[in-house]
Parts: structure tokens; C-alpha cells; sequence
């Protein structure tokens, strides 16, 4: 049974937003990096932004840097992934991970980091 669950996908248009968010359960998320990963159709899963377990570092691929921000609610146990300017390609299965790391400023876009995910939400632009 996952312990991370996203929530937020859908069907967008080119242009448009979405807000994914990845909450937990049966711990808190307080001393862990959380990452975002994506896979779309014949691709390997592609990691494309995380976040310090305090919220103070963040990392982005180059592919939705200045379109994506992550962001983070410890009270809530809950990460999100705002995205914004959406392009077809963008259009794949987005899943959430979870590195213990209480590192400050710290996380990194390599799965193998990760060892907690959920099952992923899809996320499809097309007009």
C-alpha cells in the first residue's frame, strides 16, 4: 500500500494550470526531500523537481524550469507542483517520492534517492 498519494491531474489545454499535490500517510513528511517525477508513453521516468525537507532548497529540470514550482506544507503534509504554461509534451503519469533527507537545503532528481512513491496521477495537454 503507497503511503504518498498525488492528486491534481487531468485533461488541460496548451496554456493552461494545473496544481498537483502529494500528501501522506502514516508519517510525516517533515525530515524527507520530496521529488517529482514524471513518465510519459515509451520514456523512462524523468525526474523534474524536489524540495528540501525544510523547504529552503529546489531543484528543477531544465524542461520546466520557469513554468513549474514546487512548494511545501509541513502542518499539511502535503508538496505541491504548480504548473503553469503546460505544453503537450509535459503529458505523461506524474509520481511524488519521498528520500528521508533532514539535510538542509538538500535534494536531488535521481530516482534511486527516492524509496517512498506513490502510484501517480496522469496529466494530459492537448486541445
Amino acid at each position: 500500500q503507497s503511503q504518498l498519494e498525488e492528486s491534481g491531474g487531468g485533461l488541460v489545454q496548451p496554456g493552461g494550470s494545473l496544481r498537483l499535490s502529494c500528501a501522506t500517510s502514516g508519517f510525516s513528511l517533515d525530515a524527507f526531500a520530496i521529488g517529482w517525477f514524471r513518465q510519459a508513453p515509451g520514456k523512462g521516468r524523468e525526474g523534474i523537481s524536489c524540495i528540501s525537507y525544510q523547504g529552503d532548497g529546489r531543484n528543477y529540470a531544465d524542461s520546466v524550469k520557469g513554468r513549474f514550482t514546487i512548494s511545501r506544507d509541513n502542518a499539511k503534509n502535503t508538496v505541491y507542483l504548480q504548473m503553469n504554461s503546460l505544453k503537450p509534451e509535459d503529458t505523461a503519469i506524474y509520481s511524488c517520492a519521498a528520500n528521508f533527507s533532514p539535510v538542509p537545503g538538500y535534494c536531488a532528481l535521481d530516482k534511486g534517492q527516492y524509496g517512498y512513491w506513490g502510484q501517480g496521477t496522469q496529466v494530459t495537454v492537448s486541445s
